[in-house]
């Protein structure tokens, strides 16, 4: 079978970043679209180009590939990751026609699977080449109350505009976007085709929005559970009380301990982000000291002194 250089072909070193492969295929793209190139291999070295592009711009096909490397003509022995062939390769849309799909190379097949290419049907077959857009992928700042009761914002994202002259160009797009309620940080909400268009009629690619947090003047996050620092009067910590404490879901009465240490945790059960399965909210106790700030004060601080059996050092011997 044939080996192809992906690298060689979209002309960028191995350790490229997904920025510059990007930037490259974008250049060769518009050099050798069909419908603008005057090139007499354009088509060909158009498909090549995409070829090239599809395997590269996805991390778990661009590390198979360059697992494969020098050893292409062991291809029986290679070994594709979980749900290779499942997920597909799609040029999208349909639109290859079956010569269109007879010409790629027996590298690419033996690579990917019959599933990694699909020839057009009676639909699709006369609509000459087409390719699905690229996807875009951008970061959404949200409130946590957002993640607690959901919400819709409105977005302004730059996408991909092929012009008459075949020139790729940007312009901006608005969007509104339902956040849906117990979204956690990370997670990614995937909008389909409104990524960027595809090529010669192709379907556009899909918007993945990863979701990021807000900082918060005193919540903090991790995962599905939310913490609080609260902050604890040293009679309430050594007597034990109970405080109102502020939640995303409104205040709550919670029970302090007696000789509750400072830094002890609470745990206030199924009050973190909501889900199917919800987190849960901490509490850690900060003990603060009143200031001896007056002479009330300091007789009470010296009280202490004079009458507690009290050596915050005692576990270090001295």
């Amino acid at each position: 079978m044939e080996y192809k250089d992906y690298y060689k072909i979209l002309g960028v070193d191995e350790k490229a970043t997904q920025d510059e492969i990007k930037r490259a295929y974008r250049k060769l793209a518009r050099k050798y679209h069909p419908d603008v190139s005057k090139e007499p291999d354009a088509e060909a070295r158009f498909k090549e180009v995409g070829e090239a592009y599809e395997v590269l711009k996805d991390p778990e096909k661009r590390e198979a590939y360059d697992q494969l490397g020098a050893n292409w003509q062991a291809g029986q022995d290679f070994r594709p990751p979980p749900d290779w062939g499942a997920g597909g390769f799609d040029f999208g849309g349909g639109g290859f026609t079956s010569d269109d799909a007879a010409a790629y190379s027996d590298f690419f097949e033996s690579l990917f699977g019959q599933r990694g290419r699909r020839a057009g049907g009676a639909a699709g077959g006369a609509g000459g080449f087409r390719m699905r857009g690229s996807d875009q992928r951008a970061r959404i700042h949200i409130d946590l109350d957002d993640a607690y009761r959901g919400a819709t914002k409105v977005i302004t994202l730059g996408v991909e505009e092929l012009g008459p002259d075949g020139r790729v160009r940007m312009k901006q797009r608005s969007l509104n976007v339902r956040i849906p309620k117990g979204v956690k940080e990370g997670q990614q909400i995937r909008l389909a085709g409104q990524g960027n268009p595809g090529m010669g009629g192709g379907e556009p690619g899909d918007l993945y929005l990863e979701i990021a947090f807000n900082p918060h003047p005193f919540y903090r996050v991790q995962g599905k559970d939310v913490y609080l620092t609260l902050p604890v009067a040293p009679w309430e910590a050594a007597l034990g009380a109970t405080v109102k404490v502020p939640t995303p879901d409104g205040p709550v009465d919670l029970r302090i301990p007696p000789n509750s240490k400072n830094g002890r945790k609470l745990r206030l059960k199924g009050r973190g982000i909501p889900a199917k399965q919800p987190g849960d909210f901490y509490v850690e106790l900060e003990i603060a000291l009143p200031p001896a700030d007056d002479e009330k004060a300091k007789e009470v601080y010296r009280y202490m002194r004079d009458h507690l059996p009290f050596n915050p050092r005692a576990h270090l011997g001295v």
